[in-house]
């Protein structure tokens, strides 16, 4: 077991160290940057860009079109203080659109100003004002499960692969940790065979502490090929359950699970939240700051709208109330106005949604029928379902073409057609569901379709006969990609395997 300030000495990990002065000679007292850098929300004009010292300091990033770093701009970032265990993000702005620039972070030591530490070099690409070719990537589900990172069987693999395809971005769609799944050193698999993970002392329990929700994203970036694909492409975060803890929500009270002594949900919800804005490029809302979810625009051609599925719901229940109430929340009724509103005055010719939970599959508590989602078995709409309805009746109601829904969760890949003649709620517009993950986790499915909104299963990754929790090596581990072809305003979805094999595709054409 390794403590994380061992981390950069162990592994190996970095891909250039540098100083920006020459001058340095305190080697000892120069600040490092034992986990990465990584950018994120991306956006038309500008990025965000994160990186943790180990000491006091000061983050500075400079970008340029060129590799190397002609014309450079440099861009102050926050301090990097105990407080926060050192974590720092810098807001780029002033870029130009469509543009792939190259980035340095470095830190400036606090206790010796005009001491640089080493530097780390990564790339992004802004998002488009223009119609043009879009091409990102989405999953979710990251280090479940026990499935740690095992150097023999190849690590985070999946992250090589969605690197090779060179797409603007991810959208990771949730469970970006598992903070109640603690990583051993060894996991016997059913064929005998051992899974090796690497450990570290804060990710051998489960979080309860602001500092543990930390060591759990800490533990991804000891991966090489985890480090090295959030150096090369951006990435929007959003949260499921396993930022905190299983099938979580707000005011749950963990008085049967003997492995925490903080028993209040809504407190771990909220270090786990400071953890997420902390530890991830994910751009702060200057309104309320503890907001997750959001909106990007990628020009004429698409806006993205990221979903906190968590933060607003009831207690989960049985979930068949007739009517609306507080005990039938799912997004909330801010969010979901929010929602409503954002698509109605949304321009972009596709329309995606980014949910960290599928609308048509039923997931539920582990052997029971208590709802985690918004499906709870084949009906009228009811429960969570009424918020549903009322959103895709919105969308049709005001007309609002291409909206289509990408997610994760049910750790298994699939693509779902939701037909009006088919459903039991029919006041909606057609639209597409694609499913994916894991990116690195246990295997699980295939979930049971709930017929209120009419999905019909076109594809799915996995074979009914799934032994449950299958590991990565199983080879059932998924990423998806979506580009749109602004030219032909066509979009096209493909599954892809952990060897980067493609599994289907499907191209849709625009609705005028």
């Amino acid at each position: 077991m390794i403590q994380r300030r061992q981390f950069l000495q162990l592994s190996g990990l970095g891909l250039a160290s540098a100083p920006l002065s020459a001058s340095i000679s305190h080697q000892g007292q120069r600040p490092r940057l034992p986990g990465g850098i990584s950018s994120g929300d991306v956006s038309q004009d500008g990025a965000v860009i994160w990186s943790r010292s180990d000491r006091p300091a000061m983050m500075w990033v400079s970008v340029s079109t060129e590799a190397d770093f002609k014309n450079s701009q440099r861009f102050p970032g926050t301090a990097a203080l105990a407080q926060t265990d050192y974590n720092a993000k810098t807001n780029l702005t002033g870029l130009r659109p469509g543009t792939s620039y190259f980035y340095r972070v470095q830190f400036e030591s606090l206790d010796k100003p005009g001491l640089f530490g080493e530097l780390e070099q990564g790339r992004f690409k802004t998002a488009q004002n223009q119609a043009a070719k879009i091409r990102f990537c989405w999953s979710g589900d990251t280090v479940g499960q026990g499935y740690g990172i095992d150097p023999s069987r190849g690590g985070l693999h999946c992250y090589q692969e969605m690197l090779k395809r060179q797409a603007d971005f991810l959208v990771h769609c949730g469970d970006l940790i598992y903070a109640d799944g603690p990583i051993q050193a060894q996991k016997t698999l059913a064929d005998g065979s051992v899974w090796n993970n690497i450990t570290t002392l804060g990710k051998s329990k489960v979080a309860e502490t602001l500092q543990e929700f930390r060591e759990n994203y800490y533990y991804n970036f000891l991966d090489p090929k985890f480090k090295q694909f959030h150096q090369q492409i951006a990435c929007y975060q959003q949260w499921d359950d396993h930022e905190v803890v299983n099938n979580w929500y707000p005011g749950e009270q963990l008085l049967d699970d003997q492995r925490y002594t903080v028993k209040s949900v809504s407190l771990l919800a909220e270090r786990a939240r400071q953890a997420l804005l902390q530890c991830n490029p994910i751009r702060l809302n200057p309104e309320d700051p503890r907001r997750i979810y959001r909106k990007v625009s990628h020009g004429p051609m698409l806006d993205i709208f990221f979903l906190d599925m968590r933060s607003y719901r009831a207690a989960n229940n049985l979930n068949r109330q007739k009517n609306s109430s507080a005990d039938t929340a799912f997004l909330g009724e801010q969010q979901l106005r929010w929602l409503q509103e954002s698509l109605a005055n949304s321009n972009a010719t596709w329309k995606i949604i980014a949910a960290d939970m599928p609308i048509g599959l039923r997931v539920t508590e582990w052997q029971s029928d208590i709802a985690e989602n918004a499906a709870n078995g084949d009906g009228p709409a009811l429960g969570r379902e009424l918020e549903i309805a009322r959103l895709l009746q919105f969308i049709a109601e005001n007309d609002i073409h291409n909206v289509h829904f990408i997610t994760a969760d049910v750790h298994y890949c699939a693509s779902h057609y939701y037909d009006p003649r088919k459903a039991q709620f029919k006041h909606f517009k057609p639209f597409w569901e694609f499913v994916s993950g894991p990116l690195h986790a246990g295997t699980f499915g295939p979930n049971e379709l709930d017929n209120t909104f009419g999905p019909e299963l076109v594809f799915k990754g996995i074979p009914d006969d799934l032994t449950a929790n299958a590991p990565p090596s199983d080879n059932h581990q998924f990423f998806g990609e979506i580009e749109i072809d602004g030219l032909n305003n066509t979009m096209t979805v493909k599954h892809f395997n952990r060897f980067g094999q493609e599994l289907w595709h499907k191209t849709l054409t625009a609705e005028a």
